[in-house]
């Protein structure tokens, strides 16, 4: 797992956010199957703000473990706004977060397409306090080590601005 001191600094700093406010995080990953997570656990006493992580990298997984319909990945593709929104709310159904964050996408170096290329990643953000968040981001010209680690650290900075309000209101 390659996770820059950047990831374990800003997961050190949402699990004090979550701390102070009493909340718990849940994650659900798909191309970074739990490495989200596992940065999170890096921190000492993680356990206070950390409630669970779903690795849900097949679709079955994420139909079976999160409840996100077959039919949606079937029409959207695993890849897609729809799937990382559905992604996020089955985490926090399956918790006992207050928030969680999903993230699904194409780290390469195959699997891409003119439409969704190597490097795209859907991140959601569900609260039981705030509206959901979406992000999409494209992690152009990075090899799949790179994605992986950009797509952690963009995760975890989307928690903190939703535990800041900074960033609950859905974007493009």
């Amino acid at each position: 797992m390659y996770v820059t001191m950047d990831a374990i600094e800003q997961a050190n700093q949402v699990l004090e956010l979550a701390r102070e406010r009493d909340y718990k995080i849940a994650t659900a990953e798909s191309c970074t199957a739990g490495m989200i997570s596992a940065t999170l656990t890096e921190i000492p006493g993680a356990s206070t703000a950390f409630d669970r992580g779903f690795a849900t990298y097949s679709n079955e997984a994420k139909t079976e473990v999160l409840d996100v319909p077959a039919e949606m990945i079937e029409e959207f593709g695993a890849v897609s706004e729809e799937v990382a929104r559905a992604m996020a709310d089955g985490a926090l159904n399956h918790s006992n977060a207050d928030f969680a964050v999903a993230v699904t996408g194409i780290a390469g170096p195959g699997g891409g397409s003119d439409e969704k290329p190597v490097g795209l990643v859907h991140f959601a953000v569900s609260s039981r306090h705030y509206p959901q968040a979406h992000d999409k981001k494209i992690f152009a010209a990075m090899d799949r080590e790179n994605v992986r680690a950009a797509t952690v650290e963009h995760a975890i900075i989307m928690l903190i601005e939703a535990m800041t309000q900074k960033h609950f209101i859905a974007t493009e």
